[in-house]
Parts: structure tokens; sequence; C-alpha cells
């Protein structure tokens, strides 16, 4: 199977982790389906060498990851 074909299934993925994160009520759940739906984007942008696209997604799963321990720890 060709990379290309792989790392667009990968960024696909990450997608329908974080459309399934919106649609969902519960609050930890929702931040761990983000994370999940981000990595896999960010794995899609290093591989895509997107120098706008790297950060955005390291920003939006360090959002997920400090909203997730701060609902952790109440």
């Amino acid at each position: 199977m060709d990379m290309e074909i792989i790392f667009k299934i990968i960024g696909a993925i990450g997608l329908v982790f974080i459309t399934i994160g919106v649609i969902t009520r519960k609050r930890i759940r929702q931040n761990i389906l983000f994370i999940i739906g981000g990595l896999l984007l960010e794995t899609y942008a290093i591989w895509l060498k997107d120098m706008v696209y790297i950060p955005l997604q390291l920003i939006f799963v360090a959002a997920a990851v400090y909203e997730l321990y701060h609902l952790k720890k109440k």
C-alpha cells in the first residue's frame, strides 16, 4: 500500500474521532476523542510537512489534554 494512502487514511480517521467528539455530550470522553483525533491529524500534518497545520494541531491537542487534566482533577 502506498504511504500517501496510509497517511490520508490516518488523517481521515483523526477527523472521524474529532467529529464524534464534537457530538459527544460527556466532557471527559469528548476530550479523549479530541486527543486521539488530534494526534492522528498531527501525524498527517507532519507527513505533509505543513508548517501551519503542525503547530495548530499541537495547540489543539495541548488544550484537550489540559482540559482533560482539569476535569479528572475535580
